[in-house]
């Protein structure tokens, strides 16, 4: 194996909870997630991505108040009655399209 060289980066604690949850589920380290960053990089002579604005806002429930909360649960309801639903394939096939898995 060959030597291994130290990276030694400052994240924020969320941004690294939040990555870390999707390499667990992917089954990989973040060592290894950041060194196939590294090789893609090699790979494109540049960023892996392009740099994009999210379509929708994320609502982190874990941290709404119990109103905020009611609302968004709301919200959700009225999606239902109105018929704005997607069937749990779809959906699934989505994000597994947006992470790439």
């Amino acid at each position: 194996m060959a030597e291994a060289a130290n990276l030694c980066v400052t994240i924020e604690p969320e941004l690294k909870e939040q990555a870390e949850r999707v390499f667990s589920f992917l089954g990989i380290s973040a060592s290894d997630a950041i060194a196939m960053f590294y090789r893609q990089v090699v790979l494109q002579h540049g960023l892996p991505f392009a740099g994009k604005v999210p379509v929708h806002d994320v609502v982190d429930v874990s941290k709404c108040t119990e109103e905020e909360l009611d609302a968004e649960l709301e919200k959700g309801y009225a999606d239902v009655l109105a018929g704005r639903t997607r069937d749990a394939k779809s959906v699934f096939a989505d994000l597994y399209g947006y992470y790439g898995i």
